[in-house]
């Protein structure tokens, strides 16, 4: 099972709901949502992003992480992306170490100025 599978699961059983209840929620059938939590697709490595939209209202995910999960892009990224590629470009480039200390320059930064990171 991948994370985005396992992460479904997860937020499936904190809502207390079956596979065959949550399926009709998000207009799929249950056993392909079985697949999807199970990584047993068999066109394609992640749902729709339609999909990932519904399952992340229906079972209140974050649903840009759950798109990144899935190994898509969220639309709001891309476009941060294309507006300073040079910043995304340099980012790559960097070890783990340097890009956890990033990302906790950017979470102390946020959070002294009242803004939530996205």
């Amino acid at each position: 099972m991948n994370a985005f599978g396992e992460k479904i699961r997860e937020l499936r059983k904190a809502k207390g709901l079956s596979l065959r209840t949550l399926a009709p929620m998000v207009g799929v059938g249950y056993s392909y949502l079985s697949k999807v939590e199970n990584s047993k697709l068999d066109f394609g490595d992640s749902p729709s992003e339609a999909l990932i939209h519904r399952l992340a209202e229906t079972l209140e995910g974050d649903e840009e992480e759950l798109l990144l999960m899935a190994g898509r892009i969220p639309e709001s990224i891309c476009r941060r992306i294309l507006d300073q590629p040079e910043v995304f470009r340099a980012l790559a480039k960097c070890d783990d170490a340097t890009l956890k200390d990033v990302a906790e320059s950017v979470r102390s930064e946020t959070a002294n100025r009242g803004v939530r990171p996205r």
